[in-house]
């Protein structure tokens, strides 16, 4: 089900046809869409209760046991819709339900699988009525990693969905403090990583834009299968195993990190994270923190976006609702205009999206992940957008502290070196979080001389 709302980005159609691809992602088929033109939401069935009847009626001709919604419903709009089919084993869920069975679906990690946890119990906490439960047992509850429960109920199983609301806020309370204690060792990581003072970029974009076959590109890696180790901590910098690619929504979950050699020969390291999508769920956002955390703290954001889909627009501009929404929205952007080798003749001369309709400051590249197209030219722009982060300095390194010198080299860019007796002369731009390592041997430039 849609409501055409005049807030909605995506057209109806189109919502609708994500709607079944995350239905077909969860493990349903489906038989039959409807959508209602409405001018005033029913409190009590989000739908007018015609449309709701005629639903109902149309089981007869095209049986089903499942009713989606592509809005998010009130617990007792729930209630209201599942009474109204008068006993009839219907399970209705919306969109929020679907999405968050997926990712317990794709949770392949401990961190991961403790916030999908923590994000469904959230959500289902206050529609844990016993009409709902008896459906989880119809269903037959699973584990918190995917397990073959019913869609909509995969994860917290049928021993917790029994749980009084007493029990279920305490084990609220344990897997945030939980989640909490992972948020604190990610920040450790992140910590180390600036004393290294290697720049951090975070890929981030609409669910299957090709993210993680961008990752594998840039590193030199095939597709693997997917590996759960792979990204146990989210902050591998060996090379390794790929990173996990399907042509599915939210095939990964978990962040991985790798290091990528930019043009000019010094690295950066690459964050892989889970993609954005439309009216994502608040309590993923919320449950996500620790994960998301790797967006908010990378130097540079490389927005990847699927630059063949009819929605490639709307899906932009979602991801962008979702940067600010997390406190990103004012991050360095680089965009990659991805998937170039789908071009048809149709889009030869008129591409759905253009560099031009993203091109800020010069920083969009049209690129193919899957057949490495584009690529130094992306780099290019996201060494570029490093060193408009990093901070001129001009510096004499002693002989003795030689160490330093190579550090320069190694972590910032060197604009000019002169050799003396007293040192070795370097000015350049460094990472912020190195200035101090360097502070006893020279000043920082001020960038209105130039």
């Amino acid at each position: 089900m849609e409501l055409k709302r005049p807030r909605n980005e995506f057209p109806i159609d189109d919502s609708l046809d994500e709607l079944e691809r995350l239905a077909e992602t969860a493990g349903l088929a489906v038989v039959g869409r409807a959508v209602q033109h409405v001018e005033r939401i029913n409190p009590a069935t989000l739908i007018g209760k015609g449309k709701l009847n005629e639903i109902i009626a149309s089981r007869a001709d095209t049986p089903f046991d499942v009713v989606l919604f592509d809005e998010e419903l009130h617990p007792n709009q729930q209630r209201e819709i599942e009474t109204a089919f008068e006993g009839a084993d219907i399970k209705v869920l919306d969109r929020t339900a679907l999405i968050l069975d997926i990712f317990a679906q794709h949770a392949r990690t401990k961190e991961g699988a403790l916030q999908v946890e923590l994000a469904q119990y959230e959500y289902r906490l206050p529609r844990l009525t016993r009409m709902w439960t008896h459906l989880a047992r119809q269903a037959g509850g699973a584990s918190g990693r995917g397990g073959t429960g019913g869609v909509g109920l995969r994860g917290p199983g049928e021993r917790q969905l029994e749980l009084d609301r007493r029990e279920i806020r305490a084990r609220i309370a344990h897997l945030k403090r939980q989640i909490e204690e992972i948020r604190k060792q990610r920040g450790e990581h992140r910590r180390k990583r600036k004393r290294e003072g290697l720049p951090v970029v975070a890929i981030v974009g609409y669910t299957n834009a090709g993210k993680s076959t961008l990752l594998n590109a840039l590193t030199g890696i095939s597709h693997p299968e997917r590996s759960e180790a792979e990204s146990k901590d989210g902050a591998r910098h060996g090379q390794g195993r790929g990173v996990y690619v399907a042509d599915e929504l939210f095939a990964t979950l978990d962040p991985t990190t790798r290091r990528v050699k930019l043009p000019s020969g010094s690295e950066a390291l690459f964050t892989d994270t889970v993609g954005f999508i439309q009216k994502l769920p608040t309590q993923l956002v919320a449950a996500f923190r620790a994960t998301l955390e790797e967006i908010t703290e990378a130097d540079v954001l490389l927005h990847v976006l699927d630059a063949s889909h009819p929605n490639a627009r709307e899906q932009a501009r979602a991801v962008e609702e979702t940067l600010e929404e997390i406190g990103a929205g004012g991050k360095p952007v680089v965009m990659a205009l991805n998937k170039v080798d789908k071009e048809t003749r149709r889009q030869v001369d008129k591409w759905i999206v253009t560099q031009d309709d993203f091109e800020r400051d010069g920083n969009a590249a049209r690129i193919s992940a899957l057949k490495g197209q584009g690529l130094d030219a992306l780099l290019a722009l996201i060494e570029q957008a490093i060193a408009e982060e990093m901070i001129e300095l001009r510096v004499r390194i002693p002989y003795s502290a030689n160490e330093l010198a190579a550090l320069f080299h190694q972590r910032g860019i060197v604009e000019r070196e002169e050799f003396t007796e007293q040192g070795t002369i370097i000015e350049g731009k460094i990472a912020a979080s190195l200035i101090k390592r360097f502070a006893r041997y020279g000043t920082q430039i001020d960038t209105d001389e130039h």
